[in-house]
């Protein structure tokens, strides 16, 4: 990625007037809107640094990278800062949905239109083979900003004992949207689990396979 460096946006974006944390414009190199976040100076400084974009979160009050679990990460491409240097515009090239919907943009409806979701739900192992690699990648070539590669880093015990409170979130979580929500962490926690173990995912499927019958 060319063009704007952090020293440069730094000194366009007036930081002080947005208490720090300014809102984002996310969209993709075909020009649709994927979503609506938010940066503060060191989201920002990662984003140019390592390519792939970060934002502030404003509900856990920390920096992530997009995509960091789901494996839908957004590739930055190009940067821009508005007329009034409280605004940015990310170009991404995003990989998988944008929106934790699973609808590709988080802006998949219309106003005069009923709520809808997505119309036919992915049962296939796509999404969990996507995050399986990117879990795989984070253990070989650890990346400084990385969740997961922490997780690694800090070894067995870690990764065991997060996957146990995982499990407990799910039995404690109420409501619908809540269960699923937990249900994913575990998932996710699963995953870092048995490619610590050098397990892969086909391996629990085989054995699966194998019971049916």
């Amino acid at each position: 990625m060319s063009g704007w460096t952090f020293e440069d946006l730094d000194k366009e974006i007036d930081w002080k007037k947005m208490d720090g944390v300014v809102p984002v414009v996310v969209q993709d190199t075909e020009g649709d809107v994927l979503t609506l976040a938010y940066t503060d100076k060191e989201a920002l400084k990662r984003s140019l640094e390592t390519g792939y974009a970060h934002y502030y979160s404003r509900s856990q009050k920390r920096v992530r990278m997009k995509g960091e679990v789901s494996g839908n990460v957004q590739s930055l491409k190009e940067v821009r800062v508005d007329c009034d240097g409280d605004a940015l515009l990310f170009v991404v090239e995003q990989k998988g949905p944008a929106c934790h919907t699973g609808n590709y943009s988080c802006f998949y409806r219309k106003a005069i239109e009923p709520e809808k979701e997505v119309s036919t739900p992915d049962y296939s192992l796509s999404i969990l083979k996507e995050l399986e690699e990117v879990i795989e990648q984070r253990k070989k070539a650890p990346m400084e900003d990385s969740y997961t590669s922490r997780l690694f880093s800090e070894g067995k015990e870690k990764i065991y004992k997060k996957f146990g409170e995982e499990a407990v979130e799910v039995l404690l979580a109420e409501g619908r949207e809540r269960i699923v929500y937990e249900v994913a962490d575990l998932l996710y926690h699963l995953l870092v689990l048995l490619r610590y173990n050098d397990i892969d995912l086909g391996e629990i499927m085989a054995e699966l396979k194998r019971r049916r019958r």
